[in-house]
């Protein structure tokens, strides 16, 4: 047997491979975490926020401590879980908040029919920005700030769009 095959045979094994078994539990926690707590990758889909997304293949950073602490503003574009269905994660701007008052258009295609609201407390009023094909606040109601999950703060991809998203006032 060669000199490199005893000393490769000469190597603890077992505890080589607990340590990677445990190494890589640690660091599969650590991203699991920062997806779930700090930031995590989402992929805003449909026409309702045209021109500001593509209807496929954007991908941005939702910053999850943002929403968590209240850092969340009239123009910026928030992540939230649809008040309609549970299961569904949507992404709309933020037009008003708690105690503002918001005009919007009841039905934008078909009349100039417009309704002002008071958002309540504790509730953010949420709209896309393409009006004619988003269902949105207008149709739900104000959202409960209790479902927002995370505040878009960058375009990841497509490259040639990659940057920060400011909020549009």
């Amino acid at each position: 047997m060669s000199r490199f095959m005893r000393r490769l045979a000469a190597l603890p094994w077992r505890a080589i491979y607990a340590g990677g078994i445990s190494r890589g539990i640690i660091v599969f926690c650590g991203i699991a975490f920062m997806e779930e707590r700090v930031a995590g990758l989402t992929y805003p889909r449909g026409p309702s926020m045209l021109p500001a997304f593509n209807i496929m293949g954007d991908v941005v950073v939702a910053d999850k401590v943002s929403a968590r602490c209240g850092w969340v503003a009239p123009g910026d574009v928030v992540q939230f879980v649809s008040p309609e269905d549970p299961r569904k994660t949507v992404i709309k701007r933020v037009l008003g908040m708690e105690g503002d008052a918001v005009t919007y258009l009841v039905d934008p295609g078909n009349s100039d029919d417009s309704k002002t609201v008071v958002v309540p407390k504790g509730h953010i009023w949420v709209q896309g920005d393409n009006i004619y094909a988003s269902r949105d606040s207008r149709q739900f109601g104000p959202v409960p700030y209790g479902l927002v999950n995370g505040r878009i703060c960058c375009r990841i991809l497509p490259l040639k769009e990659f940057g920060l998203i400011g909020s549009k006032e």
